[in-house]
């Protein structure tokens, strides 16, 4: 996945790029935000008895390794569910706390509060927040029912299924309607729930939304109605 060749939008007024990557950029600020990285999803299976190859964490932590040195934030914002579970930092292997580590040197790094993570990671750096403003933006890990003017969220895993000329396609994609914007997972094991699922409807019922769907090299922006469901 090309890192950087993403699309413009307006979220409540504000300048932002989608990437391909599943990040959101906001310029005007130098920041880079990411959602529901998932960390240690596969060593949290493994507990339970379901065992996934152990390679969540290093793809992730590769990918966004990626995203900030493309874009050389000030600041990165992880709006939550960062971590599979309340123990999940402590379980990173050395390797990966060290690129984390890495990652976090001279840069201001948020954690937002998540449903699998409301406390902060254990014996990693950056500031432990329910929510965050930027501007007109308003950064949380759920998001609200209703009108949220501004809200950037995660929490949801949105996908979009399109149909196109070789078949049907089923990507993680961003969902806005111009005034709020739900974020991708961006954890390699996170799963997705299709944009036309009900869980959608009450964030988006004055205006219908776009999905800002992940390719390849780009992003592809996709009315709701030429949207299906699963």
């Amino acid at each position: 996945m090309i890192i950087g060749n993403g699309q413009e939008i307006l979220i409540a007024g504000e300048t932002c790029v989608a990437d391909p990557s599943g990040a959101l950029w906001h310029g005007g600020t130098r920041s880079i935000i990411v959602s529901d990285l998932h960390l240690e999803k596969g060593s949290s299976f493994a507990r339970r008895g379901m065992l996934l190859p152990p390679y969540d964490t290093v793809a992730t932590l590769m990918h966004l390794r990626r995203v900030l040195d493309h874009y050389n934030p000030q600041r990165v914002i992880a709006l939550g569910d960062s971590f599979h579970d309340a123990q999940a930092a402590e379980r990173l292997a050395d390797a990966e706390r060290k690129k984390l580590v890495d990652m976090q040197q001279d840069r201001i790094w948020v954690w937002i509060s998540g449903n699998h993570d409301p406390a902060p990671p254990q014996g990693l750096a950056g500031e432990t927040m329910d929510e965050i403003r930027i501007g007109a933006l308003i950064l949380r890990h759920e998001p609200q029912s209703g009108e949220a003017h501004g809200e950037v969220a995660g929490h949801l895993h949105p996908v979009a299924r399109v149909v196109t000329k070789r078949g049907s396609l089923r990507r993680r994609c961003f969902v806005s309607d111009g005034s709020r914007c739900i974020l991708p997972a961006f954890g390699a094991y996170a799963g997705g729930l299709n944009l036309r699922d009900e869980a959608f409807a009450p964030l988006f019922r004055a205006r219908a939304p776009h999905a800002h769907v992940l390719g390849r090299d780009r992003i592809y922006s996709v009315a709701l109605e030429q949207c299906y469901a699963d």
